[in-house]
């Protein structure tokens, strides 16, 4: 399996001139994982950020997504050929199905997939969204390995049965709503934790799950101090993990109506 560099850059609510700057920023700063997303409507600005940077393309984890509506087998492949032209590159290291809805089929979806990755289009293959059965149904019918699944998780919702499965399947969580969309300051435990480092309760919450085997968070920022506080994140040891393990809450964030677990 890929090592699929740890944080990633989250991009979606970003677009245009900020995310192009956005990005650039980023890698010049260390940042080697860059999510994006046919949803996001953002890739080509994803592409221009890549392609001010001084970072060699080869040295970027580049993913894509996708859309569910596009996910009729030779819309995924027609749409994804779109996907490189907006970025500007002959493949991506990753690419999602970005949720199990709409026009997904395992049985016709997932063969486009393998498709792709053995025309070169993508190196690796991943999901987002899937419940451990869908897993199951993915890993059957695909002939590549599924190498992620993009999932919300954070330590108000800390997927424990998702990362048993990672675990015991060798796969990695890639962490969407890393940050809690904001919340992770009105968690007591986090403010805590946090004094002890100096640090923030944000940073707390990064820190946290990259203690976890299997688990690469994608924090969303935009301005410079942002993008650095996300990389600048505290070594927990044992007894905090275990205080953050502790939290008793489960929110989660993201929750569509057509969603797999609904």
């Amino acid at each position: 399996m890929p090592a699929i560099p740890s944080p990633g850059l989250g991009t979606s609510g970003n677009d245009g001139e900020q995310c192009a700057e956005t990005v650039a920023t980023a890698l010049e700063m260390g940042y080697r994982h860059v999510d994006t997303a046919q949803m996001y409507d953002n890739e080509a600005a994803v592409g221009e950020g890549i392609e001010r940077s001084t970072v060699d393309r080869e040295d970027v984890f580049l993913a894509t997504k996708v859309h569910p509506e596009n996910l009729a087998p030779d819309d995924v492949r027609e749409t994804t050929e779109a996907s490189l032209d907006r970025l500007g590159v002959d493949a991506v290291d990753l690419l999602y199905v970005h949720w199990p809805m709409d026009a997904y089929d395992p049985e016709t979806t997932l063969p486009a997939f393998d498709d792709l990755r053995e025309a070169g289009a993508t190196r690796h293959v991943a999901v987002s969204n899937f419940t451990p059965a869908l897993l199951d149904e993915a890993r059957e019918t695909l002939d590549a390995p599924v190498v992620a699944n993009q999932v919300e998780l954070h330590p108000l919702f800390q997927q424990d049965d998702l990362r048993a499965y990672a675990r015991e399947h060798d796969l990695t969580l890639v962490a969407y709503a890393p940050l809690m969309r904001g919340e992770a300051g009105d968690v007591p435990e986090l403010r805590e934790v946090a004094a002890e480092y100096d640090a923030t309760p944000t940073q707390v919450s990064l820190a946290w799950l990259q203690s976890k085997e299997t688990v690469v968070p994608i924090p969303k920022a935009t301005g410079e101090e942002h993008l650095r506080a996300n990389l600048d994140v505290p070594d927990l040891d044992a007894e905090d993990v275990a205080t953050i393990d502790a939290i008793d809450r489960e929110e989660r964030l993201v929750d569509p109506d057509a969603a797999p677990w609904n």
